[in-house]
């Protein structure tokens, strides 16, 4: 099994070095909001130790549950809901599974964890999306999140709700766009040269152009955010974060992206930046490379 510390470790710094790159149209160290900042993004990673230090003891749901109680305490902005709904079972299935080298092995356990998800679960979920006032979640005829209980497991929940979120959407596919978007585009850009913030922007406008992102469909609708991924694809035909027209071109797209008050934010899209950025970390930290690839920075 992947040490807890080693686990713990990769989900915190996936969460920090994702708010340092500089990707278009989201909160980072050189671009915020006017409700939140790269430090309400430096105390929700900093929260998260102490509840993941706990992962042999608590459900998917406690966990996520305990971590937004913990982020409460350190700031007030919702930052990193969706990073720990995809992060709690990536690290269950971390901690379960046979620390081999093999991301494959690191899925076939999250299906495990997916497939034993509870109602309790489900409870705990429901209450850290009330307690965490996430935004433009509007309501629904069936087990809605304003509910007390969710009165399904998790998996269930997210079923329901997959068709207008790509977090919930990841549960019922075994988290397809973190492993097969996510994660591979990241290592791409690293084995092509790319610093590592470079290669955290380059995945992230790969996941954006194949995935439309549903924080945006959900404030301007799918059509704005098909556009989105239209123009993200367009920037990567440039040349993306390998050339200097690429680059020109992400920075004109992040303009546009801050554009009406911030709702073209991509936001789903920077969680599963996070997720695939969570497993490679992951086992940078087992095989002791991390030093070296901080040195790419």
């Amino acid at each position: 099994m992947y040490d807890t510390k080693e686990i713990t470790w990769a989900a915190q710094l996936a969460c920090i070095f994702e708010v340092c790159a500089k990707k278009p149209g989201n909160v980072h160290v050189e671009g915020a909001f006017s409700d939140s900042n790269p430090f309400d993004f430096f105390a929700g990673a900093v929260a998260m130790g102490t509840s993941f230090q706990r992962l042999d003891e608590l459900s998917v749901g406690e966990l996520v549950l305990c971590c937004i109680k913990d982020k409460s305490k350190l700031t007030s902005t919702n930052v990193n809901l969706g990073i720990l709904l995809l992060l709690a079972p990536l690290c269950k299935a971390a901690r379960s599974c046979e620390a081999d080298g093999s991301f494959d092995a690191i899925r076939s356990s999250l299906e495990d964890v997916l497939d034993n998800l509870t109602e309790g679960d489900a409870d705990c979920v429901y209450e850290a999306i009330r307690l965490s006032g996430a935004g433009g979640m509007g309501k629904v005829e069936r087990y809605d999140v304003s509910q007390a209980r969710a009165g399904i497991p998790l998996k269930q929940a997210m079923a329901e709700a997959a068709h207008r979120d790509s977090i919930a959407r990841e549960y019922v596919t075994n988290f397809s766009v973190t492993f097969e978007i996510s994660l591979p585009a990241i290592w791409e850009a690293l084995n092509k040269g790319l610093s590592m913030r470079d290669a955290i922007v380059q995945a992230f406008l790969t996941i954006l152009s194949e995935v439309a992102d549903t924080l945006i469909a959900r404030k301007l609708g799918i059509t704005e955010a098909a556009k989105v991924s239209k123009r993200a694809a367009e920037v990567l035909k440039t040349g993306g974060l390998y050339s200097a027209t690429g680059k020109a071109a992400v920075r004109k797209f992040d303009l546009y992206l801050r554009r009406i008050g911030n709702k073209r934010n991509p936001g789903t899209t920077a969680d599963l930046t996070v997720s695939g950025l969570f497993l490679y970390l992951l086992d940078c930290i087992h095989k002791g490379a991390l030093p070296s690839l901080i040195k790419r920075w």
